[in-house]
């Protein structure tokens, strides 16, 4: 598995008016450069999430899914991905997970990604972008990643 070179950024729900706080910083964790995301989720104003996110190139022919080493804070986060296929910015595809206190390298089968606001299949081959997300109910993020590939 070859790392991909990514251009993480910070996405809050202050896109449309919400009031969740968030930051995205590099950071050197037990000598892994990573970028690691904190804030508070606040539901106030129909808002509920903040993110890091970044465009993906395509999947190599047989990739079965995509591996993130995480960090965090043991809360539950969302993994995102979208699509070309996908054309409104609230519809993805996601997985959850409870952030590993240690660093991990945790694997994301395609498979067990769950189509959301869409009836559009996950198309593998048009995946272009992945989210890390805290939402849906308000707490205090803290998960950060050191590298993302495909296997």
């Amino acid at each position: 598995m070859t790392a991909l070179q990514l251009q993480w950024e910070l996405v809050t729900d202050r896109v449309m008016g919400g009031v969740s706080n968030g930051r995205i910083e590099q950071i050197l964790s037990n000598g892994q450069p990573a970028n690691r995301m904190t804030g508070r989720v606040s539901l106030d104003n129909n808002g509920g999430f903040i993110q890091i996110a970044a465009d993906l190139p395509p999947p190599p022919a047989g990739a079965i899914g995509i591996a993130l080493n995480l960090i965090g804070n043991a809360e539950t986060y969302n993994i995102h991905l979208r699509t070309s296929d996908l054309v409104r910015p609230w519809q993805s595809f996601r997985q959850a997970f409870t952030a590993p206190t240690e660093w991990t390298l945790c694997h994301f089968e395609f498979g067990n990604f769950e189509a959301h606001r869409t009836d559009e299949p996950l198309r593998v081959e048009n995946i272009r972008r992945i989210g890390i997300v805290a939402i849906g109910r308000v707490f205090d993020a803290d998960a950060a990643v050191s590298s993302v590939s495909y296997y």
